[in-house]
């Protein structure tokens, strides 16, 4: 019987034992690839924070509060630069100065009242807009703001606000070039809270060179003194406006001005800017 029960026993720890190994040889292998896939996270982290210290090198803060890279500053002011100095022609606010504000109040484009709404000022509705609008949370939540059809329309909005309002009237006696006057100028009339807003103006303007936009336009303004007969160099377009009204009337054909704006059909709209030399 004792003999009988020493070779059951044996049996069974003989059956036990691979099950006892495939026990004993699994953590080994789960530990060693958590530890392989957590070095992996790391150099990935590593590797990610790198190239956003790179990229994100502005921070632009007002209506807009995004981030964007010194590329996209730079297609921004491309892209609107003719329009801040056809502004600066027919309302005196200097080019620099339209600029900077557009590219720190709309975040060069990219934040939500210029996305949704062409809104590149920050303009809220006050008493008496009776155009479109968009809601955006500002100094409180769900705050009325201006909504325009094409960006141009908030370009000129904005030229008309500041040059309408008497608490602005001042800045239009200084030199035409004064672009740190006027930013100085802006905060003390109440434009902005930001303490540092004439500060954040006058570095978009020196690092972008801005400045070169209003020496350009008074550029222009002499030469227009010397002949008078010379034809406009942009057209906004207003209501009622087609290719062939503009063509006649600016003495310049629809192909050429087709052409000049990449136009891909004659569909214009109230706002746009044309080029026409």
């Amino acid at each position: 019987m004792k003999k009988f029960s020493f070779l059951l026993l044996g049996l069974l720890a003989l059956s036990c034992s691979p099950r006892y190994y495939k026990k004993s040889k699994n953590p080994k292998k789960i530990t060693q690839r958590s530890t392989q896939s957590k070095h992996t996270q790391k150099n990935t982290s590593k590797v990610e924070k790198n190239h956003k210290n790179d990229d994100e090198e502005e921070y632009l803060v007002a209506t807009s509060a995004v981030e964007v890279t010194p590329a996209v500053i730079r297609q921004y002011i491309e892209t609107y630069k003719d329009i801040s100095m056809v502004e600066m022609q027919r309302y005196k606010i200097p080019a620099s100065i339209t600029l900077a504000q557009a590219i720190l109040e709309s975040g060069s484009g990219q934040g939500r009242l210029a996305r949704y709404g062409n809104n590149h000022f920050g303009i809220k509705c006050h008493l008496g807009w009776e155009g479109k609008t968009i809601s955006h949370d500002d100094d409180e939540k769900g705050e009325c703001f201006r909504r325009y059809k094409h960006p141009n329309e908030s370009f000129e909005d904005h030229s008309i606000f500041i040059a309408n309002r008497s608490r602005y009237a001042f800045l239009f006696e200084l030199a035409p070039d004064d672009y740190k006057g006027w930013a100085y100028g802006l905060k003390k009339a109440g434009y902005a809270t930001d303490p540092k807003y004439p500060q954040k103006l006058i570095s978009l303007i020196h690092k972008y060179q801005l400045h070169q936009y209003d020496e350009q336009v008074l550029g222009i303004k002499k030469d227009k003194k010397q002949s008078p007969n010379s034809k406009a160099k942009y057209y906004i377009v207003k209501s009622g406006d087609t290719l062939y009204k503009i063509s006649r009337e600016q003495n310049v054909s629809i192909e050429r001005i087709v052409q000049l704006n990449n136009l891909t059909n004659n569909n214009i709209q109230a706002g746009q800017q044309l080029r026409l030399e």
